[in-house]
């Protein structure tokens, strides 16, 4: 391989790319096999201080420059098996973007702290150049919303959620002290945990109808037990029953209730569709 001579017309950020065209004709030529196999990875080679540059247009935005150089060269390798020099493009026209795209890839999938859809990144990163414009223009003073709105062509909307995705990068821990506090008062201690309360109404509001619909004598014993916190002999000697009685009638009464209201059993004024009687044929005579 031998790098290709460039006049200053034809200059640019990769004006010493090594000359491949051969070997990628080999390439396509060649078979499935060892032979094509190590021919691409000597093009790989050749071609990875392209990938290093690329990489490094990504520094100092929380990676480390080794991770970057890695995911660019994993970009090199596909670029390099999916190229096909029959469509006439230069390689680097078609590796460029797909290198590109894979440290982008990369960024958007494992940097986050939050999963956070597409659109929404594309929307922060206008948001923030627009605020790193603005904020040139007006002497270090933070642009309103609308001011990023209609320097970016977005809508407010749009620019509300960007900003919100500007926090969305990285995630704060709940032990996290919070500013300002002397006694290691954190994040989690600033969460409600279950109230039972919320389950009690429910609870209540869902038994509620069940009781109405219940006969006299057992909505008064539920009630002299329940709301008065009278023992069962006391509320049988009141009603002139055993105490055995009073026991059967609450426990029957509190079980129905409960079935009905888990919905394992039918509610008493939504009446039984009837089973259909088999009919047996009249034996002939």
């Amino acid at each position: 391989m031998t790098v290709r001579p460039r006049t200053k017309r034809a200059r640019h950020p990769h004006d010493d790319a090594p000359d491949t065209t051969g070997e990628f004709r080999r390439i396509a030529e060649l078979p499935d096999g060892q032979e094509k196999e190590e021919l691409r990875q000597r093009v790989v080679r050749a071609w990875m201080p392209m990938a290093g540059r690329l990489a490094r247009h990504f520094r100092n935005r929380g990676e480390a420059l080794e991770d970057l150089e890695q995911v660019a060269a994993l970009g090199l390798v596909k670029a390099v098996a999916r190229y096909d020099p029959s469509r006439g493009c230069a390689f680097e026209s078609f590796a460029v973007p797909t290198i590109v795209g894979e440290v982008k890839r990369h960024f958007r999938d494992h940097m986050w702290g939050l999963h956070v859809p597409r659109r929404v990144q594309e929307l922060r990163n206008r948001v923030r150049a627009s605020q790193r414009e603005l904020s040139l223009s007006e002497e270090g003073r933070s642009p309103s919303v609308k001011q990023i709105a209609e320097h970016s062509g977005m809508t407010e909307e749009d620019v509300l959620v960007g900003m919100e995705a500007l926090e969305s990068y990285s995630t704060l821990s709940l032990d996290a002290e919070l500013p300002g506090a002397d006694d290691g008062y954190s994040l989690v201690d600033t969460l409600g945990g279950p109230e039972p309360g919320f389950d009690q109404i429910v609870y209540r509001e869902a038994v509620k109808p069940r009781l109405r619909m219940l006969p006299e004598r057992e909505r008064r014993i539920l009630y002299m037990r329940f709301f008065c916190d009278m023992t069962q002999n006391r509320i049988a000697e009141q009603l002139g029953i055993s105490q055995m009685h009073v026991s059967r009638l609450i426990s029957r009464t509190c079980s129905q209730i409960h079935r009905e209201v888990e919905g394992d059993a039918p509610r008493p004024d939504i009446p039984r569709p009837r089973r259909a009687r088999a009919r047996v044929p009249a034996r002939a005579h």
